[in-house]
């Protein structure tokens, strides 16, 4: 199938939405699954929503599953009708994955929320796909394990494999391509696929595992993941360190990372930031950029740990860093930084957010920070910086009316100079957000020719687009 082959498809999708077709689907759908299926319009808006600034695109019905054969059946009705499929965890991304531009079915997989095996002699664990991660940590507690990535917002598991997600620790533990040993995917003619075991490496075949993290509900549906696990630390030691302004803090991530210092979390918020989460979370730092860090490992690992970030943060003229080495005013410090997004919307409530991220290689972070920095000033934006600093990535929320169409206009032209500023340094348009419909016009700035193998794959599994379509691929 050509490139116009697949336009094409997206057209009849277009044209089937609302048709007999889907209505006779949604029909036998409600004989299959009665109230699990449902089709009020409150239920369908929630489903096609997002956490950011793009428009909702609700579905014509949202079925719940529960078993890995259910959501089977449910895409080989779906294959058959060639109507979409979009696969909805807990509805927290950010760059409109889970809208329905075509219409079509949305797979809700919270109910699918098992922990079914934890090994904790080969520290892996096998869960179901709305497993959130909050929960899974709750559960491993007593077993002195854990689950390293931490998005903030408490997002499901299949989620976070579908978006590649990050977070926090990822400067330590890395990211989810990291930490997925194998998964169960229902592919889009509705069979079942396990991509591998749980040994620890192996050289047999493609690796369709790491092909389906990062595909965005794309090339399938995960319904169960087995995942990388770690010990907890015997230690940990964080706190917070002000600097004059965001180049010092950023080439003091800069020297950290290059040191080989293994911090466990390293996050810059700037000065607005820090404004708004003194406001939202009741915290009492001094309004100028900041760094919130973490060290994992033995008493004296982390101890030395800090003396050494100190003395770095005191040569560019930052300091004093301050220990928070009670768990009590760790998780408050830790609660704020999650609560970015809400504290940030605070400064200005009745606006919207369209929220983004870029990374970059961290030896340019200082300058696209910087640069960023300066677009936002130049340009009259009220828009904060927070950022996953430690492996290059920085996210900005960029608060602007809708109702305001010049003031739409320059954000997403700031947005559009981010990610483009970004990809010419190196980088990605989104270092853990997603592609979604939100960055689907960058790809082929940064992958070039490339593009042309992720369409072949695309086509090659899902030949008749049903999948998520109208995410990723531009």
């Amino acid at each position: 199938m050509t490139m116009p082959e697949l336009a094409g498809a997206a057209q009849t999708l277009e044209n089937s939405t609302g048709s007999a077709g889907v209505e006779g689907l949604v029909s036998t759908l409600k004989d299959s699954f009665g109230e699990r299926c449902a089709t009020s319009a409150a239920l369908r808006e929630q489903h096609g929503h997002t956490t950011t600034w793009i428009e909702t695109q609700p579905p014509d019905a949202v079925v719940f599953a529960q078993t890995t054969q259910e959501v089977s059946d449910i895409v080989k009705l779906c294959a058959a009708a060639k109507v979409p499929v979009i696969p909805f965890g807990t509805g927290t991304s950010l760059e409109g994955h889970v809208n329905a531009p075509y219409g079509g079915i949305s797979i809700d997989v919270s109910q699918m929320n098992r922990i079914l095996d934890v090994h904790p002699e080969d520290l892996d664990c096998v869960v179901e796909a709305g497993v959130t991660r909050k929960q899974l940590n709750s559960y491993l507690r007593d077993t002195g394990l854990f689950f390293p990535i931490d998005p903030g917002a408490d997002a499901s598991i299949g989620g976070m494999v579908a978006t590649r997600a990050s977070g926090t620790n990822a400067v330590r533990y890395g990211t989810m391509k990291d930490a997925v040993v194998a998964l169960t995917i229902v592919m889009p003619d509705g069979s079942i696929v396990h991509t591998g075991g749980r040994a620890k490496k192996s050289s047999a075949g493609y690796d369709l595992t790491r092909l389906m993290v990062g595909s965005e509900g794309t090339l399938g549906i995960i319904t169960e993941i087995t995942l990388r696990l770690h010990g907890q630390p015997e230690a940990i030691s964080g706190g917070v360190c002000p600097f004059p302004d965001v180049q010092a803090a950023c080439n003091a991530v800069i020297s950290t990372i290059q040191m080989g210092l293994p911090v466990a979390r390293i996050e810059l918020l700037d000065s607005l930031q820090v404004r708004a989460c003194n406001n939202y979370s009741k915290l009492d730092l001094a309004e100028t950029p900041t760094l919130f860090l973490e060290f994992h490992g033995s008493e004296a690992g982390v101890k030395e740990q800090s003396e050494m970030f100190s003395a770095i943060a005191k040569e560019l003229g930052g300091g004093p860093f301050k220990w928070a080495t009670a768990a009590e005013e760790r998780t408050r410090l830790w609660t704020a930084r999650h609560d970015a997004y809400w504290a940030g919307k605070s400064l200005k409530p009745n606006a919207d957010i369209m929220v983004t991220d870029v990374c970059v290689p961290i030896s340019r972070l200082a300058d696209c920070v910087q640069a960023t920095a300066d677009d936002i000033q130049a340009e009259g934006l009220l828009a904060p910086i927070v950022g996953h600093v430690g492996d290059g990535n920085f996210h900005v929320q960029v608060l602007v009316d809708m109702d305001d169409a010049d003031a739409v206009r320059r954000g997403k032209d700031f947005v559009e100079r981010l990610s483009l500023r970004a990809i010419d340094m190196g980088g990605t348009c989104t270092g853990e957000h997603g592609v979604g419909q939100g960055k689907r016009k960058y790809m082929e700035r940064e992958h070039g020719n490339a593009l042309g193998l992720m369409k072949a794959i695309k086509l090659a599994l899902d030949p008749d687009n049903i999948m998520n379509p109208g995410k990723i691929l531009p």
